[in-house]
């Protein structure tokens, strides 16, 4: 038997990562042998003198396996993709945030991406993933009009719809029994003597404003009342809000002849009616009763404290990835519709109608 070739001097671990080449260099192999070496289910075509000098030399140069590289080889990546419109939303990190805990216990790792809103971005940042191999997708940010879908399934791309749905479409969704809360705000304000309440809607084209927008006509119904006014805001945020109060209170004069409550359709719409509010010499919870939907981390410290319709956040992103890990395990099972029971919290931003003279 030949005398193990001794590991030749090696230079300096090469700037930046180290390569299978460079690798190959400091053991004095060829890079194929490399490849063997370093790879389990190969490591056997190769003698044990070689395996351990391929071993040490990469030891020494740090070098790691290519998650990447192995994903394009093996099609797994044991990463999952989380997108979402928009991270500054407070509704959104609790659900990311256990979504993220279930996956990392069964040894995956999560890449979350900001869609701004923007179909175009969202479809972009689709294919990125795809580039990268992800083995599935959580979305948070499909809307009606949205090839995302599509290009998912293009892709082959298991994937799971959180806190959105979509008509006619296929894809496993975890979401909040919208339709049930914004009744719940409903019915809460007609047991307080309200009769006149007025709609502030997210924006059309999006699932959660689109049920929202119909449980709130559907519990006026139910309740025997006429539908109040309703003004769709361009989205889920503060200046959104302001906007879609100030056109709201554009007709005829706010009195109490015009409504005396409002059913928002998220927490961050109400800011900016507290904005509107206090800019006319109003009070939310005094002047006119306000409610929202989410129960976002804040809304229990702002003046006066909401009330709102309280989602389960971390139940969501848990059903969620679940729901992809099955589809990621068994391509062929059932799809999920899960949807989830909010609740009613009840805080100072409502209270009975002021009694008219």
């Amino acid at each position: 038997m030949p005398p193990n070739r001794p590991i030749p001097d090696a230079a300096p671990p090469p700037a930046g990562r180290a390569t299978i080449a460079d690798v190959a260099r400091a053991a004095g192999v060829h890079a194929s042998t490399v490849s063997r070496a370093l790879n389990p289910a190969t490591r056997g075509m190769v003698t044990e003198a070689v395996a351990l000098r391929v071993a040490e030399a990469a030891d020494r140069l740090g070098w790691r396996p290519s998650a990447l590289a192995a994903g394009l080889r093996t099609r797994k990546s044991r990463t999952i993709g989380i997108l979402v419109p928009d991270l500054v939303n407070p509704i959104f990190p609790p659900i990311v945030r256990a979504a993220e805990s279930l996956l990392a216990a069964q040894g995956y790792a999560t890449l979350v991406a900001n869609t701004d809103n923007d179909p175009a971005r969202e479809e972009m940042l689709i294919s990125r993933m795809a580039e990268h191999v992800v083995d599935g997708l959580m979305m948070a940010s499909a809307a009606e009009g949205t090839h995302a879908i599509e290009l998912c399934a293009r892709f082959g791309i298991p994937t799971v719809l959180i806190n959105r749905r979509l008509p006619g479409a296929t894809t496993s969704a975890v979401t909040n029994d919208d339709r049930h809360g914004i009744g719940l705000a409903v019915s809460h304000l007609v047991a307080l003597g309200h009769r006149r309440i007025a709609h502030l809607a997210g924006p059309r084209g999006v699932s959660t404003a689109i049920d929202r927008r119909e449980g709130f006509l559907e519990a006026l119904r139910a309740a025997g009342l006429d539908p109040g006014p309703v003004v769709d805001a361009a989205g889920y945020t503060r200046a959104a809000g302001r906007v879609a109060m100030e056109t709201l209170l554009a007709g005829p004069s706010f009195t109490a002849a015009s409504f005396t409550a409002l059913v928002a359709a998220n927490d961050m719409l109400c800011l900016g009616v507290y904005d509107v509010l206090r800019s006319r010499g109003l009070r939310a919870g005094v002047d006119l009763s306000v409610t929202g939907f989410n129960d976002m981390p804040f809304v229990d410290l702002i003046d006066p404290p909401l009330t709102t319709i309280r989602i389960q956040h971390a139940a969501m992103g848990r059903e969620a990835a679940e729901a992809l890990l099955a589809e990621i395990a068994e391509p062929a099972a059932p799809r999920r519709d899960t949807r989830l029971v909010p609740e009613l919290v009840i805080r100072a931003s409502t209270r009975a109608p002021r009694q008219e003279h």
